[in-house]
């Protein structure tokens, strides 16, 4: 059994209650905040029964509690060293405190009491370091959805890409690349991603796609275009023919606004409130001091010069992978498609001295951006099937009749190519053995960027 005293917040104009924080939980400023009510019950406040007023209301009607509550708030931070949340009650004039903990907080406000707390001798930088997570930094970096903005969830899918967009369904990438070109924000909408599709990607402020996984195309690609995504929304059923996609009961036509949360999956019909944050001062700082305590480099996957370069201000330590796959896509699409579609080996050596030609320049700025640091390269790793239009889109087209001489011979190419299991097929060493010159050029293109880089006076690794 349990005996408690009660105080009660409800006795009259001379009691009251109200909830502190010893910081401000929402931008970490070193103040006071909170909400304070005369002659009320805590439900009053945390329920939003009645309008609260602000905690420095406090000192017009109860002065001496007001600084003998200020005073206690110091103290407990002290001892706590971190931000406190504090309920308080005033029975008749005489302060209660009733319970104090650890205080929830916003990404910003984390990062600025870390490292105030650090410059006011309360921690010491690895605690301070110890107590921002990775995924609170990561929110400082992309755009979310207002924390005070009330909306419903449709429906949810894996959390592909982080980040926030609002913007008008499309649900082809010649669409989005359309509309984006108009001025509208676009959502790219797909059952699944394809190659082709990267256009589309680039125009578009998020993508949706009903399949896939994170480590999908999708995925992958607009993690690194910085992009918001969320994949396998299974929920989500796409109607292409139609031009819709359906949950439930609620149908989502084309043009019509959502808006999509790559940090949690959320999809949302309707336009939500997006904050965009600005990385402080105290963000480097931060960084800075986790330099000091690490035991380890962390490489990025960066397949672009703008990614490695990217990755490079965040403090990489060097590239673990780059996929040298994502370099083939967008407006060089077509030169791979040229290569695969080869009739003779003149043909194709062609295509891959194009290609060998983009290659090394595009390794040429990512060993100039990662000068010194480590450089991992993958070959092409994915079954070539990948860079050609999808089988099943190509057959409804040749049964409309649709297709001409040129699109009946890539339907042809891409059945040539298709696989049951393209994870266990024709991909690595097997690709290499049925295009040979594929790895003989990239390799080239590699070696001479290096070459030129070192003459250049640069130290590619």
């Amino acid at each position: 059994m349990n005996v408690q005293t009660m105080v009660f917040g409800n006795k009259g104009d001379d009691s009251g209650t109200g909830v502190a924080f010893t910081r401000n939980p929402s931008t970490g400023e070193k103040a006071p905040y909170g909400d304070f009510l005369v002659n009320a019950q805590g439900e009053d406040v945390v329920a939003g029964i009645r309008i609260t007023e602000h905690l420095d209301a406090m000192g017009n009607e109860f002065p001496d509690c007001h600084r003998q509550l200020y005073e206690v708030m110091q103290q407990l931070e002290n001892h706590y060293r971190d931000m406190c949340d504090i309920e308080f009650t005033i029975e008749q004039g005489r302060l209660f405190i009733l319970q104090t903990r650890v205080g929830k907080r916003t990404a910003a406000a984390a990062l600025r009491m870390a490292v105030e707390m650090v410059q006011e001798g309360l921690i010491e930088r690895r605690e301070a370091v110890l107590r921002v997570q990775p995924a609170q930094l990561d929110q400082m970096l992309h755009p979310q959805f207002d924390p005070t903005a009330v909306y419903t969830v449709l429906a949810t899918g894996l959390n592909a890409s982080p980040g926030a967009a609002v913007g008008r369904v499309y649900f082809t990438a010649d669409d989005a690349v359309h509309h984006h070109d108009l001025g509208e924000s676009v959502i790219l909408v797909r059952p699944g991603d394809l190659p082709d599709d990267l256009h589309g990607m680039i125009s578009a402020e998020g993508i949706l796609t009903s399949r896939g996984g994170l480590v999908s195309h999708a995925a992958v690609v607009a993690r690194g275009m910085g992009k918001p995504a969320i994949c396998g929304a299974e929920a989500v059923k796409i109607d292409l023919a139609a031009q819709r996609f359906s949950v439930g009961d609620t149908t989502v036509h084309n043009g019509e606004v959502i808006s999509i949360n790559g940090s949690n999956g959320e999809i949302v019909v309707g336009a939500v409130p997006v904050v965009t944050p600005e990385p402080s001062g105290e963000f480097d700082t931060l960084l800075a001091w986790a330099d000091e305590f690490r035991t380890l480099g962390i490489r990025t996957n960066a397949d672009l010069p703008e990614d490695a370069a990217r990755a490079l201000h965040f403090g990489a330590a060097g590239i673990g992978l780059c996929r040298t796959e994502h370099m083939f896509l967008g407006d060089r699409l077509p030169i791979v498609q040229r290569m695969i579609l080869a009739t003779d080996a003149a043909e194709e050596a062609e295509a891959l001295e194009a290609l060998g030609v983009l290659q090394k320049s595009d390794f040429i700025e990512i060993l100039a951006a990662m000068d010194g640091l480590p450089v991992t390269v993958r070959l092409l790793d994915p079954p070539l099937h990948e860079f050609l239009p999808d089988v099943e889109s190509l057959v409804v087209a040749d049964a409309k009749g649709e297709l001409d001489d040129e699109g009946r011979i890539v339907l042809a190419a891409a059945r040539s190519w298709q696989e049951a299991n393209p994870m266990l097929g024709t991909r690595g060493c097997r690709l290499g053995i049925i295009k040979p010159g594929l790895y003989r050029m990239q390799a080239k293109a590699l070696i001479e960027a290096a070459v030129d880089r070192k003459k250049a006076g640069g130290d590619p690794a």
